[in-house]
């Protein structure tokens, strides 16, 4: 079978955001840049199946402008057969991520579509239901373990009840949670290779996607900056200072 992965290029949560002047978004060319981690993991799950003998082919598509190139490449250095970039510089709610993978989907014809369960950017958490739901096939979300068994999967997620197990009819869409694997790391050859291999390149309009705007970005701020620790010189201080906050709140 054909799996189809989404990988997202994502600011690098572990260094700083540069915010625009203005305020009215990030700069991106002064930003850290690396791939969703959640969608590492969907990938690394899609290499096991591959490896496991049942899937034969794995497409990474990412959307988004030149810079999602890398995390294809880096998805090709990890193992992916193809890489497809959907480009485009307009600021995508997920609905239009999820139509634009609808259009890849239909062109492609996967059997399963594995992907993060939210972006560490945004936390939105609503590709991939979206996606299930425009091409209504079945979805396993938060999945924290696979298993394909005779064309049908297996999909075991936490809930607050417990694990919960369900069984999905291919074709499917499954998101992949923290706990479904660890990401392998690209080997040199690999990189060497990606580096090489062509990634084709389509845009919205070649998949007849339009992106009707449903929310806008305002403005972002920075957090406020933390207040400096005080010291106090004893037990009582101390509790009479957390009384005194208390009050206050």
């Amino acid at each position: 079978m054909k799996i189809l992965v989404a990988v997202k290029r994502v600011i690098d949560s572990s260094a700083p955001v540069p915010l625009r002047t203005d305020g009215t978004g990030i700069d991106e060319a002064g930003a850290k840049a690396t791939t969703n981690p959640f969608d590492e993991i969907a990938l690394e799950e899609a290499l096991r199946l591959k490896h496991s003998g049942h899937a034969r082919e794995i497409v990474a598509v990412s959307i988004g402008g030149t810079r999602c190139q890398e995390s294809i490449r880096s998805a090709l250095a990890m193992g992916a057969d193809r890489g497809l970039h959907v480009a485009t510089e307009e600021r995508l709610e997920p609905l239009h991520v999820a139509k634009l993978l609808r259009a890849v989907c239909e062109k492609e014809q996967p059997a399963l579509v594995l992907m993060g369960k939210q972006a560490i950017d945004d936390d939105c958490g609503q590709t991939g239901q979206m996606l299930a739901a425009l091409l209504g096939w079945p979805q396993g979300t938060f999945a924290s373990k696979l298993t394909l068994d005779d064309q049908r999967l297996l999909v075991q997620r936490e809930v607050d009840e417990g694990v919960q197990t369900l069984r999905l009819q291919l074709p499917a869409v499954v998101t992949a949670d923290l706990r479904l694997n660890e990401p392998r790391s690209p080997s040199f050859a690999g990189t060497v290779k990606a580096k090489r291999m062509k990634i084709e390149s389509v845009t919205p309009q070649d998949l007849e996607v339009t992106f009707p705007v449903h929310a806008e970005v305002l403005r972002y701020d920075r957090p406020p900056a933390r207040e400096a620790g005080r010291r106090v010189q004893s037990v009582q201080e101390l509790v009479d200072r957390l009384r005194q906050e208390a009050q206050v709140v």
